[in-house]
């Protein structure tokens, strides 16, 4: 069978992690990716880890687990030559994928409405930290930056009590993967409507704006209720907590009150839980510190894969914090074949993570080795690709239909992206059990409680329409297999067998649509030993090995500051489907995907598991630090708790932020060279920090990036909500909803350049929508609907 993106052929054009991680989930589903670098080729190839053997420019680590299953042409875009055969390649490719700055790709004619003029019928996607547009667009800019702009870091670890500690990065690139994540979707979806119309896209994604759009209840909690969230203070439900057990770390969440009555029953309920300050999740969070006094004394008498294991036996989140060797040993995920082994020439065989999903019955995996550099010594062959002329813009995924059976968060949030792309999404919801998300205390403060209240659940919700379903009538299955009989896709994050167990699984709404694309998001996955483990996105980082290769210099693992899980499964399922309807263009068949959250956080903690695979070593943790530049990190500035994230990747950065120092900087010997700042780093820290501390972070940053320093502040949920940049985006979204009025959301981190841009629809009242669903796809009369309703089938 061919592979689900055979045919196509997408460039690549940019350096570092953003683009060549977007090109890398694409080469594994077949995808034919040519790799453009310059003659001193990706800076990648530079930056490890390498094997004691040797540190060529085939043996970083770094550009194996980004490029594996490539090509690779040198193009000098500074010549005539090198972009006339850039042009030709593109007229040749349905895809192009680069990170390049916006004012750089302007001069190359690279920028999108270039691109559209050109190749009309190229699908082009842009990501860069800040986007094309906006104020902020030629800020100077490195992963740091974007997590901090982004508010992310400001989150990060959660639950702190130190209160001098800065803010807290999240090991490697994660804001590069979780824009990754955005691009791939965006760019398959585009890649979906150029095949039914024969006319492409450029899209203009801001890794920034991937990783606002993901800040669980950090952002709406400020525009709802008016709270800035931090990593300080408690968290509203314990307990929630890493714990300390005979031979490791263990990690432990209770979010609902069954999940605290079973760990009660399992602790032998202690005569201490029967306590008034335990009562309830509000009186736990006024007393959390006891209340994690008692329960480590109890954790403290296991271990770590004994408590895991009889815990999850019984219903509750408990999860290892596993090191990178004790991820590579997880008999789970070796029988869901999760990690792929690639034969290299420099580095013999190495053991990388899988894709993010899983594909079934297609084993998707690297097609071959990273490349060596200009391996390509002349353009490939192909046609050039003609477009159709005259075709009405429009979003990629319009005239698709999704049934969407997902609740909380990992589920709603993948759905959304679909609604964002076009999608007709309609939400299915219980009349007797509704969506945790609407019962989330996350309400104007004007306003009584309501379920259609929750700025949790209308953040996640955007764009969609809602369907109320009793899915436990006997009835149910045969409407839902009517429904689905007109649908595209299905999207559920339901526990493992929940499904099935109500007549509505893959096999069974497969018999009424071959066509269907049918994406089930759990924990662990639908198959392997743990298949019905209760698995949510705080426990991804624990398990993932992100939590233990992250916190700070000479302290313990820490928790990642947001439920990574959450976001990064939704948005592989959204990228999955995107493939699948790619796929199913050619074969007219659908798809199974099945996608684990904790392989897709996996997957993008990439840099944390490459010490271990190249070198058998576990990552260095180095709080907001970088294996290379100095400096690199979280510094005070004037107020209260406020910090400026400054990042010199070169001499010449360094030099310019000397400069603006002071010439007793510049003219310091320890700081000369790049070495030079990583042996001194300690000290190199401590001046930066003594500087900053007496200037304001916005002045600052507006000082630095005038001379070209990667510097911006670690922004709160207020600062966002405030922004001049996302608002100038649109990013910002403030449709008015029958209940709340206009609030304030995160909207949609990639803008379409031909297609219309912005949020649809506001998040729905529960079941606004189920009469005229019905009337329209099934073409019930109000009778019937009536008659439905009194039987308690419909609420």
């Amino acid at each position: 069978m061919p592979d689900p993106l055979s045919g196509l052929r997408i460039v690549e054009l940019g350096q570092g992690v953003p683009a060549a991680a977007t090109t890398r989930w694409l080469a594994d589903l077949g995808a034919e990716v040519i790799k453009v670098e310059p003659p001193t080729g990706d800076p990648t190839r530079r930056r490890g880890p390498f094997p004691d053997a040797g540190r060529g420019p085939e043996q970083s680590g770094l550009f194996l687990g980004l490029n594996a299953g490539k090509r690779s042409i040198v193009l000098d875009l500074e010549t005539p030559t090198g972009t006339a055969e850039l042009a030709s390649l593109l007229e040749r490719s349905h895809g192009l994928v680069h990170n390049i700055a916006p004012s750089i790709a302007e001069s190359l004619g690279l920028d999108g409405v270039a691109l559209r003029a050109r190749y009309p019928h190229l699908v082009a996607t842009s990501l860069t930290p800040f986007g094309a547009s906006g104020p902020y667009r030629d800020y100077a800019a490195e992963e740091l930056t974007s997590t901090n702009a982004a508010g992310w870091c400001w989150l990060s670890p959660g639950a702190l009590t130190e209160t001098e500690r800065p803010p807290l990065k999240t090991f490697g690139h994660q804001a590069d993967f979780h824009g990754a994540l955005a691009a791939a979707t965006a760019t398959l979806a585009a890649l979906y409507r150029a095949r039914q119309t024969g006319d492409g896209e450029a899209i203009d994604l801001s890794i920034r704006e991937a990783v606002a759009a993901s800040l669980e209840i950090g952002f709406i909690g400020y525009t709802y209720m008016g709270v800035i969230a931090t990593r300080h203070g408690v968290r509203g439900l314990n307990p929630w907590h890493i714990f300390d057990c005979q031979d490791g770390k263990i990690f432990l969440a209770t979010i609902e009150a069954d999940q605290w009555e079973r760990l009660v029953e399992f602790m032998g309920n202690p005569e201490w839980a029967g306590l008034e300050i335990f009562s309830d999740f509000p009186a736990r969070a006024r007393n959390a510190d006891a209340l994690q006094t008692f329960v480590q004394e109890w954790v403290a008498s296991w271990k770590v894969d004994e408590l895991f294991h009889e815990g999850q036996r019984r219903r509750i989140c408990f999860a290892p914090v596993l090191d990178i060797a004790g991820v590579a040993q997880e008999p789970h995920l070796a029988a869901r074949d999760f990690f792929k082994t690639v034969e290299t020439p420099g580095m013999g065989p190495v053991r990388l993570p899988g894709h993010p999903a899983n594909w079934g019955a297609t084993e998707v995996r690297p097609r071959g080795p990273s490349p060596a550099l200009g391996e390509l010594t002349q353009l490939p062959a192909g046609d050039r690709i003609a477009a159709r002329p005259d075709v009405t813009p429009s979003r990629p995924l319009e005239g698709i239909r999704v049934a969407d059976f997902s609740w909380v968060w990992a589920g709603p949030f993948g759905a959304m992206q679909l609604a964002h792309l076009g999608a007709e999404v309609i939400k299915f919801e219980s009349p007797t059990r509704s969506d945790i998300g609407r019962r989330l205390a996350v309400f104007r403060r004007d306003q009584e409680p309501g379920l259609n209240r929750s700025g949790y659940f209308n953040q996640w919700n955007q764009g969609k329409k809602s369907v109320e379903l009793n899915l436990s009538h006997p009835e149910a299955a045969d409407l839902v297999k009517r429904i689905v009989s007109k649908c595209d896709v299905v999207i559920e994050n339901f526990a493992t067998g929940v499904m099935d167990r109500l007549g509505i699984g893959w096999e069974a709404l497969r018999e009424v649509n071959p066509r269907l694309v049918f994406a089930s998001i759990s924990g662990y996955g639908s198959s392997g030993p743990y298949a019905d483990y209760m698995g949510y996105g705080p426990a991804m980082g624990p398990l993932s090995g992100l939590s233990h290769a992250t916190g700070y210099v000479g302290g313990g693992p820490r928790e990642t500051g947001i439920s990574v899980g959450d976001p990064v499964a939704g948005m592989t399922a959204a990228m999955a489907i995107c493939g699948g309807l790619v796929e199913r263009d050619r074969t007219g068949v659908g798809r199974f995907l099945d996608i684990s959250l904790w392989e897709a956080t996996t997957a993008t903690a990439l840099e944390a598991w490459l010490p271990h695979a190249i070198r058998g070593e576990e990552p260095e943790r180095m709080g907001n630090r970088d294996p290379e530049m100095a400096p690199h990190g979280l510094y005070p500035t004037l107020g209260d708790d406020a910090w400026i994230s400054i990042a010199c990747p070169s001499d010449a950065a360094w030099q310019e932020l000397a400069h603006a120092m002071g010439p007793n900087v510049v003219s310091d010997p320890r700081f000369a060279t790049q070495n030079g700042r990583k042996t001194n780093e300690a000290a190199l820290d401590r001046l930066v920090a003594d500087w900053t501390a007496s200037q304001d972070r916005w002045e600052l940053t507006t000082r630095l990036q005038t001379r070209g320093v990667a510097a911006f502040p670690s922004l709160t949920p207020q600062d966002l909500a405030n922004d001049p940049h996302l608002e100038a985006r649109g990013f910002l979204e403030r449709l008015e909803h029958p209940e709340v009025g206009a609030m304030t959301h995160a909207g949609i981190p990639w803008r379409l350049t031909s297609g219309p841009n912005g949020v649809v629809r506001p998040a729905p009242l529960l079941g606004q929508h189920t009469d005229a669903v019905l009337e329209e796809l099934l073409g019930l009369s109000p009778n019937q609907i009536t008659d439905l309703r009194a039987q308690g089938l419909l609420g």
